[in-house]
């Protein structure tokens, strides 16, 4: 068996580009909504400082239209990226962000995106049923584990809408790049919104909140990568099919990379091979139901450090106590020797 978590309750089933477009439009709104709102905002504030005090009071209606406006050519650059990415995805989990709901808040459906896996196939010397057998495995093993981690789509989508909540576009900023432009060519206007040149530098907080996305990313690929080539380990072809879905990931689509510099957030695993290196290395040293006691809750989750040496994370989950080093033993010998560590 290759995982112990339990199975769907709902069929896997299938989308076209523009099923998968509209469904997944709430969510796509949710994590980029506080960049819109910070752009609209910012670019209001750096036309009012260039309006006269004595003419503040009629300039309100242009202030309220820029935002909106702001607000219209953001939403606008979204669609067209969620019409690319419509293109570009294999299944509901290939960007690796929870899109699709299920029935219950946190699970998601297992999706295939046809279309899209028979040009992803072209390049393959694969047949395509093996190819779409594969991404199948792939799709369920996602699914069956938000199904099972209750606190998993929920927290993934938090911390991303928390790390677009910091992202804080100043007037300044907005007011020199609007300088460079003409403010009545809307292609200019939807290149600045887009291109991502407003997104400020990365706080230190903010560094760490993306690595810990990255890192939980990671996580759930790596699982993934795993459960899905010990699910399929009667498909000869699995191990190419396998590594084109890496390089896909890896190197980032088109779309994946517009999305990037649309709302500063790239949904990339950057350690996905490491950390699918760990769970292979669980795979081999504990069971499947004791590897996956992991998803149980977000405080024994692997940490980044697990990923770099698992060794102590498998000991954990084996039951076993790592031997003592050198300090624990001075420690010991002091308590044998006085009774405390002070002698007291």
């Amino acid at each position: 068996e290759a995982t112990a978590i339990s199975p769907l309750t709902v069929s896997p089933s299938t989308m076209t580009r523009g099923e998968w477009a509209r469904a997944t439009i709430p969510v796509w709104i949710q994590i980029s909504e506080p960049v819109a709102r910070s752009i609209s905002t910012a670019g209001a504030r750096a036309l009012g400082d260039t309006i006269p005090e004595d003419e503040s009071a009629t300039a309100a209606g242009a202030f309220a239209a820029l935002r909106r406006l702001g607000g219209t050519l953001f939403s606008l650059q979204l669609g067209q990226i969620i019409g690319q990415l419509s293109g570009e995805v294999l299944s509901g989990g290939d960007i690796g962000i929870p899109l699709l709901d299920g029935i219950l808040e946190h699970e998601l459906r297992a999706v295939l995106i046809p279309q899209n896996i028979s040009a992803f196939a072209e390049g393959l010397d694969i047949p395509l049923h093996d190819v779409m057998l594969y991404l199948a495995i792939r799709e369920i093993a996602h699914a069956r584990l938000f199904k099972h981690s209750k606190w998993l789509k929920l927290g993934l989508v938090a911390s991303i809408t928390d790390y677009a909540n910091g992202i804080s576009i100043n007037a300044e900023s907005m007011r020199a790049a609007m300088s460079d432009i003409d403010l009545s060519d809307a292609e200019a206007l939807r290149r600045l919104v887009s291109d991502g040149s407003l997104i400020p530098p990365k706080t230190d907080d903010q560094v760490i909140a993306l690595t810990r996305i990255e890192t939980l990313l990671a996580l759930i690929e790596g699982w993934v990568d795993v459960v899905a080539d010990n699910a399929a380990h009667r498909l000869p072809s699995r191990h190419a099919i396998a590594e084109m879905v890496i390089r896909n990931r890896a190197v980032g689509r088109p779309g994946e990379k517009a999305l990037a510099g649309l709302i500063g957030i790239d949904a990339r695993p950057r350690r996905l091979r490491e950390a699918a290196s760990m769970w292979r290395a669980l795979d081999a040293a504990v069971s499947a139901e004791e590897r996956d006691s992991v998803w149980a809750h977000p405080d024994v989750m692997p940490t980044s450090d697990d990923i770099d040496d698992p060794a102590a994370l498998i000991s954990r989950l084996s039951g076993h106590v790592a031997p003592p080093d050198a300090m624990d033993d001075a420690i010991r010998r002091l308590i044998d020797e006085d009774g405390t560590v002070d002698g007291n």
